[in-house]
């Protein structure tokens, strides 16, 4: 039997950070799947060359906190969430923040640091639909990237 815990655990790496009691929790396994409307979001703001070209560890300091989030619900609402997030748990409720997982950007620009992170997490908790449109998001900016220093 596949220790379920990795799962849960998965989730709080997910939302980037960790819960000691979802790590220990024995539940059955979410249902993470790939947010298409999102996939489909930071496409468009990466062929807007909304990106913002920065290295795997600056995610810690450019990842909106908590009050950012609120903050832009309550401007924008959940479903604007959400195109800023490539996960979404389909066991979570409906129109709650935890439902969305795998942030790529900070609500203004596609960050290159959140995709290399996400694109880590998702690979290393068997997401591989999210783990593999992570990895076609990196390449993409990297290849704009290299094509914009030319």
């Amino acid at each position: 039997m596949k220790d379920k815990s990795n799962v849960v655990a998965g989730a709080a790496a997910a939302r980037g950070g960790t819960n000691a009691t979802a790590l220990n929790w024995m539940g059955p396994p979410m249902t993470v799947t790939l947010n298409e409307k999102a996939l489909t979001h930071a496409r468009g703001l990466l062929r807007r060359s909304e990106v913002t070209v920065d290295e795997r560890d600056d995610w810690s300091e450019h990842a909106p906190s908590t009050d950012d989030e609120n903050t832009f619900i309550e401007k924008n609402g959940i479903a604007e969430f959400a195109k800023w997030h490539l996960g979404e748990d389909g066991d979570k409720t409906e129109g709650t923040k935890g439902r969305y997982l795998f942030p790529y950007g900070d609500f203004q620009t596609l960050h290159r640091c959140a995709v290399i992170s996400g694109e880590s997490r998702a690979g290393q908790y068997n997401h591989d639909s999210i783990r593999d449109a992570l990895h076609d998001l990196l390449e993409k900016i990297d290849a704009k990237a290299e094509r914009s220093s030319k």
